[in-house]
Order: C-alpha cells, then sequence, then structure tokens
C-alpha cells in the first residue's frame, strides 16, 4: 500500500491528482478525502497550476466508498455520520468553486462514489473501455449527494434510471448521458489526454476562470437572469490584462 492515499506532479501548468490505493480499487475512505482537500487547496493557491487532472491508479479510476469504513459507521452516530458524508461533500462543492478547470481522466471502472467523483468535475475524459455506473442500491445504499449533481447532469428520468437500477454504462453510453464529456480510443489515450490538458493549461487564466464560475451560476436562473449574468461577465472580461493582450496581438496580425 502507498504511503499516502493520493500522488501529485506538477508539469505544464497541469497538476495530476492520482488516487493512490490500487489494492483497493482507489477506494475512497477518510484519509484520501483529506489528501483530495488539500490537493484541491495546492491547485487553487498555486499560481503555476492552471488545470487540475485527478486520476486513479491501476486498473480502475475509483471503486467508490471503501466498504469496510462504510461499514463501520453503521454503528456511529447521525451527526459523526453527517460530518463524514459532508467532507466528500465538501470535494464536489469545492470542485465546482475551484476557479480552474477540473478533468477526470477515467479507465477502467468509476463506481458509486467514484463515478460522483468524475460527476463533479468539469469534464470527464474517458478511455473507450471505461464503465461508469451508481450501483448504491444493490448494497442498500443510496448515491444521495451525488443526485444533487446527477440530476443536473442527465436530467431527473435519466438519473432515476442510473440510481434505481444501479446498471452499469460503458463510455459511449455514459457520454451519451451526459457523464462523459469525450469518449478517447484505447490506443493512443494517453497522447490525446496530455494534448487536451496542455491545451487547456495555455488558455487565459481569467477567461476559464469566469467562464466556470458563470456556467455553473446559471442553475436556477431564469433566461432573462442568465443574459444579464452574461452582460456582467462580459464586462469584467473585457477589463482583464489577458484579454487585453489577446485583442491587441490579433490586431497585429491583420
Amino acid at each position: 500500500m502507498s504511503e499516502t492515499p493520493i500522488l501529485e506532479s506538477l508539469a505544464e501548468g497541469v497538476l495530476t491528482v492520482t488516487l493512490s490505493r490500487p489494492d483497493k480499487r482507489n477506494a475512497l475512505d477518510s484519509a484520501t478525502v483529506e489528501s483530495v482537500h488539500a490537493a484541491l487547496e495546492r491547485g487553487e493557491l498555486d499560481a503555476q497550476v492552471r488545470v487540475v487532472a485527478l486520476r486513479g491508479a491501476g486498473k480502475d479510476f475509483c471503486a467508490g466508498a471503501d466498504l469496510a469504513e462504510l461499514l463501520e459507521s453503521a454503528d456511529r452516530t447521525m451527526d459523526e455520520n453527517r460530518a463524514n458524508a459532508r467532507r466528500l461533500g465538501d470535494v464536489f462543492v469545492r470542485m465546482r468553486a475551484l476557479p480552474k478547470p477540473v478533468v477526470a481522466v477515467v479507465h477502467g471502472r468509476a463506481l458509486a462514489g467514484g463515478c460522483g467523483l468524475a460527476t463533479a468535475c468539469d469534464m470527464v475524459l474517458a478511455r473507450a473501455d471505461a464503465q461508469f455506473g451508481y450501483p448504491e442500491v444493490s448494497r442498500g445504499f443510496v448515491p444521495a449527494m451525488v443526485m444533487a449533481m446527477l440530476r443536473r447532469v442527465t436530467g431527473e428520468k435519466a438519473a432515476f434510471d442510473l440510481v434505481m437500477t444501479g446498471r452499469i454504462l460503458s463510455a459511449a453510453e455514459a457520454q451519451a448521458a451526459g457523464l462523459v464529456s469525450r469518449v478517447i480510443g484505447t490506443d493512443g489515450f494517453e497522447a490525446e489526454v496530455a494534448a487536451i490538458l496542455r491545451a487547456l493549461a495555455r488558455q487565459s487564466a481569467s477567461a476559464m476562470a469566469l467562464i466556470k464560475r458563470q456556467l455553473y451560476e446559471l442553475d436556477g436562473r431564469s433566461f432573462v437572469e442568465g443574459i444579464r449574468l452574461g452582460a456582467d461577465v462580459n464586462a469584467v472580461a473585457r477589463t482583464t490584462p489577458d484579454f487585453r493582450d489577446a485583442i491587441a496581438a490579433f490586431l497585429k496580425q491583420k
């Protein structure tokens, strides 16, 4: 077993955070959740980080909650279990609040909380042989926090199907359901992922931050409110150094 439940590396603006419990299929225990929190904090505070990529070591991305730890929780108080659950929920919230793209790079299986972890990311790049699903119901459990994201991503009917049946989706099916951004073939997967991440890291940091914030703030807003929010963001974007430099450079090329 690794000394640390995650591994981190930074190259070309991409902070790669790798869940590193391959013997447990990268199951999420409390130590792993806390380590992911720390990695996301680094991603937010380190100016060299432009993109955060989340991966899994070994054969799978993440199999979900650590079942041994989950079973022990049955003897804890409601308050203790609520606090524990909220720490994982706070990872999902933190990913969305991070003013930089968070990209899940998924191979193998992403199940239950592991699928939730991928769903919480801004982009999901899936290898063609990856699998996704929320099989909690078959274990007498509920994908409770994930439903806040899943309903938004897939719509009500598809979300109901996924969580009630626990069926497992192929990468192509997951993309059709809205869980996956891109499906990439097994041959050349790593090279294409690296190219996508490098391209993201070269984008304007201020523009990416504004895009991400506006996209998620549109939740629950009316059409008119969304347009007005867009006007506000448009006005802010015009004042950024990245905008001025990019437009000036473009005009010089004409």
